[in-house]
């Protein structure tokens, strides 16, 4: 079977090739993912557009690499015992770190990583944009460092503030407690008094009975 190479086909073919390939291998792979079609005017024109676009992505991927070639970038990691981070570094925390420090949009699928990062040092990684086109690029992955004591100082004020008006609420109750039984206090005083003042108005009444039934008495004695 006579085909022409639409894509390139790594081993195989380069884009805008005719090659004869097996029946089974062009009707079931190369067709079906549109890698290849069966020479015609049709497929031969379809391959020529293929390959300036090809071109024009080329050129671009070119120019993108010399920009990433040997950049370096760096990530922050929480790290424990022989320098082992607590989580890992992957292929798209590398890509989204690069595109922040450079501005440079990479898929995170075109970084040759093999596994993820799980401790600190430096690494050099390769991007794989195209055929041939693989800049490099350097990886250090630090520890990140602890909350200084200085920047925990404002929270733990801020606890403080909170635990203050609960405080000061404690004193304020007691206060009221206190000033009610005062209050009680002195009621209960002023009822007393009260109540001994009434005594002492009625005692002079008394009084003055007892003298007036007592002059009644004498002069009853005189007369008789």
């Amino acid at each position: 079977m006579k085909v022409v190479f639409l894509q390139d086909v790594p081993n195989v073919a380069k884009v805008g090739e005719i090659k004869e390939v097996a029946a089974g291998y062009g009707r079931n792979f190369l067709i079906p993912r549109k890698l290849a079609a069966l020479v015609s005017p049709q497929a031969m024109s379809q391959a020529e557009t293929s390959i300036k676009t090809q071109a024009g992505t080329n050129e671009e991927l070119v120019e993108l690499a010399g920009q990433l070639e040997g950049k370096e970038v760096s990530l922050k990691a929480h790290a424990g015992a022989k320098e082992r981070l607590y989580g890992s570094i992957t292929s798209a925390d590398i890509a989204a770190e690069l595109e922040s420090a450079t501005g440079l949009v990479v898929d995170k699928r075109k970084i040759e990583l093999d596994e993820p990062i799980r401790q600190l040092g430096s690494y050099e990684l390769t991007i794989r944009l195209g055929k041939d086109i693989t800049p490099k690029i350097k990886v250090s992955v630090i520890e990140e460092e602890a909350p200084k004591e200085e920047e925990k100082a404002p929270k733990k004020a801020k606890k403080a503030a909170k635990k203050a008006p609960k405080a000061e609420k404690k004193p304020e109750k007691e206060t009221k407690a206190k000033k009610a039984k005062t209050t009680k206090k002195k009621e209960t005083k002023a009822t007393k008094e009260k109540k001994t003042a009434k005594k002492e108005e009625k005692a002079p009444k008394k009084t003055k009975k007892t003298a007036t039934k007592a002059k009644t008495t004498k002069k009853k004695e005189e007369t008789a």
